[in-house]
């Protein structure tokens, strides 16, 4: 909305820093996070009221959760949705099509989480959605963003996977680019959603990631960046700055609820959304690859639980003492907030790993 105030720089010259992507992601941020912390403790007394047990906690968990956890309302991602589509709305260019696919992609996983949480939360147990129904709403999502991005993009760029540190390896997969780009995006949601089990353990990697493709949305949409750095460049995807700065802003906001003991859980309604939108960017900037650098420790937690269940199926032993990773070193006698903290320094070590990719070609 203010992007159209740089119609007017001709009249009024300062209204000509509207047109800046770096001014409006900053805008963005400090938008989310105002909204957030405003607006958040009426959010919470909101949730509570209307959920009374508040999130069911799951009885073949931690112990412990039972005790400390119980009680603590969930939806919270209600809270992250509303700053970053506030931000969004007026700090974003609304005539590009990759902030709406993106957008599109985080309400529509959103809505899946919210009516999952609603269910666990009615219900009062932790079965909520069925797996098979919310697997086939996040592919038909996934899918069609990705028809989107490659409508919008070059060919055969558009159906290209690109290779971070090889400039030139770029291999196009045709029309297999939309079961890959869902599987990346279908993926990235859940493994976000695995992640989401302890108290500001989610959020953090979310907001490092978040400032990760910050950078590589602005780079990836300037001509005169990806021809120096030597990227694949794609027109238009530079507005996705503005997107990422608002998670970053909502995220920071969010947390500050969410600190342990939190006041708050974002429940499947922010972890599916977020993870969406994740993957939705990674897509569309082509860095897909990327992705897996930077989220690493929401592969670790995905492919814990993927082990542990393959591992007990064909062996009737566990690899873990528990699944997804953070509850085995809940077990192994680490406190949250050790495990908090030390999963967030991996994800900072991931994020520069992602952004070294940058200049090493």
């Amino acid at each position: 909305m203010l992007y159209w105030l740089a119609g007017l720089s001709g009249q009024v010259s300062v209204l000509n820093v509207f047109r800046y992507i770096t001014f409006r992601a900053g805008g963005a941020t400090l938008t989310a996070l105002a909204f957030v912390l405003l607006f958040g403790p009426n959010i919470i007394d909101l949730l509570r009221a209307r959920q009374g047990k508040g999130q069911p906690i799951r009885t073949d968990g931690p112990q412990s959760h039972l005790i400390t956890k119980i009680g603590t309302p969930t939806m919270g991602g209600l809270m992250i949705l509303f700053g970053v589509m506030v931000a969004v709305l007026l700090w974003a260019n609304l005539t590009n099509p990759y902030v709406w696919v993106v957008l599109g992609v985080t309400l529509g996983y959103g809505m899946i989480g919210f009516y999952d949480d609603y269910l666990k939360v009615t219900k009062q147990t932790h079965g909520g959605f069925s797996g098979r129904a919310r697997l086939a709403f996040e592919a038909a999502i996934a899918l069609l963003a990705c028809y989107a991005f490659a409508s919008l993009g070059r060919p055969p760029f558009s159906t290209s996977l690109a290779f971070p540190v090889f400039k030139e390896l770029i291999f196009d997969l045709g029309w297999f680019f939309l079961v890959f780009g869902s599987i990346v995006i279908i993926g990235a949601a859940n493994a976000v959603n695995l992640t989401d089990g302890l108290d500001g353990l989610a959020i953090g990697p979310v907001i490092i990631a978040s400032g990760t493709f910050v950078v590589f949305s602005w780079v990836v949409g300037n001509f005169v960046w990806t021809d120096y750095l030597q990227l694949n460049y794609v027109a238009g995807t530079g507005e996705l700055t503005v997107l990422c700065g608002a998670v970053i802003g909502a995220g920071i906001g969010f947390l500050w609820f969410n600190a342990p003991p939190a006041s708050i859980f974002m429940g499947d309604t922010g972890s599916l959304a977020l993870g969406g939108l994740l993957g939705a960017t990674a897509v569309a900037i082509k860095q897909e690859i990327v992705l897996a650098i930077v989220g690493g420790l929401f592969v670790l937690e995905a492919v814990s639980v993927i082990v542990q269940v393959g591992s007990f199926k064909l062996t009737g032993k566990r690899v873990f003492r528990m699944a997804p990773l953070h509850h085995h070193f809940e077990q192994k006698g680490w406190t949250e907030p050790q495990i908090v903290i030390r999963f967030w320094i991996i994800s900072m070590i991931l994020a520069m790993a992602g952004l070294a990719t940058l200049k090493l070609r």
